[in-house]
């Protein structure tokens, strides 16, 4: 039970940092800071939050369960913001799984030395994610 209420938490936590770091239709003037912000901000979450949760249930493939409940809260957000009379492409839902494969991915490789599982799978993460919400925000 602790294990699900812990990642309900920071999912409700990164969604809400997504919102606020996310916002790039609404920051026309500012659209590179807030996606080097946003980058930042969600690839810290995304490590943090997954590579704790590994770690914590020892558990491989987590990652990708995390990133996957946060891709749903954020489209929950994007649906309650867009009922509120917001534009559709007020919040932009950031890429997060194909990160997060990477990063159970990096875990499952290094699963006796947990700092090297921490080291690379932060760098698979912190490379691939700005890259895939780039693609995602020229999409947009």
């Amino acid at each position: 039970t602790t294990h699900y209420l812990f990642i309900v938490v920071v999912a409700v936590n990164s969604t809400l940092l997504t919102i606020n770091a996310g916002d790039y239709i609404f920051y026309t003037d500012w659209a590179w800071t807030s996606f080097v912000v946003f980058s930042i901000s969600q690839s810290t979450m995304l490590v943090v939050g997954a590579i704790y949760y590994m770690l914590f249930t020892g558990v491989p493939g987590t990652a990708t369960y995390y990133a996957t409940i946060m891709t749903i809260y954020t489209w929950v957000a994007k649906g309650a913001w867009f009922a509120l009379g917001y534009p559709y492409d007020f919040v932009v839902v950031p890429v997060w799984i194909p990160s997060a494969m990477l990063l159970d991915l990096a875990y499952w490789a290094t699963r006796r030395n947990k700092h090297a599982a921490i080291l690379i799978g932060g760098v698979l993460v912190g490379m691939s994610l700005p890259l895939f919400n780039m693609i995602n925000l020229l999409l947009v």
